[in-house]
């Protein structure tokens, strides 16, 4: 039995994959290489991981407006994320994957960096409002 996690809708898609979860806000501006999908802020938790068709889990993202355009660039270059779950979204991560066309959520009724484990298969479901565990 699955269990569902609700959440908002930021970016509708339904994605299915293998989740990275991190606790650190991620900066997509100088933070992720776009070329290569490789996180690349030596000071974060996931440094030197790739995060090209995963789903990724984060607090929130942070940094420079310029972050939505590197989240698109991601997606041209196809490195980007299949989808992204945050606790709270603010406009950068927001804007980058609904120009992007990634599937997003955020506000979840529970702790999802706690809840979700890293390399677990999950399905967001950014149409309904839902995670699948």
């Amino acid at each position: 039995m699955s269990n569902e996690i609700k959440c908002r809708v930021i970016s509708k898609g339904i994605q299915k994959g293998e989740a990275i979860v991190t606790k650190d806000p991620i900066s997509f501006l100088g933070g992720v290489d776009p070329k290569t999908g490789i996180v690349i802020d030596q000071k974060h938790e996931l440094y030197d991981t790739c995060i090209t068709d995963k789903i990724l889990i984060i607090p929130s993202g942070k940094g420079s407006t310029v972050g939505s355009y590197v989240i698109y660039q991601m997606t041209k270059n196809g490195t980007a994320p299949k989808a992204i779950i945050c606790q709270n979204a603010e406009p950068i991560i927001a804007i980058g994957a609904i120009i992007s066309k990634i599937p997003m959520v955020d506000q979840p009724n529970v702790d999802i960096i706690q809840t979700i484990k890293n390399n677990e298969i999950i399905t967001v479901n950014a149409d309904k409002g839902i995670i699948l565990q």
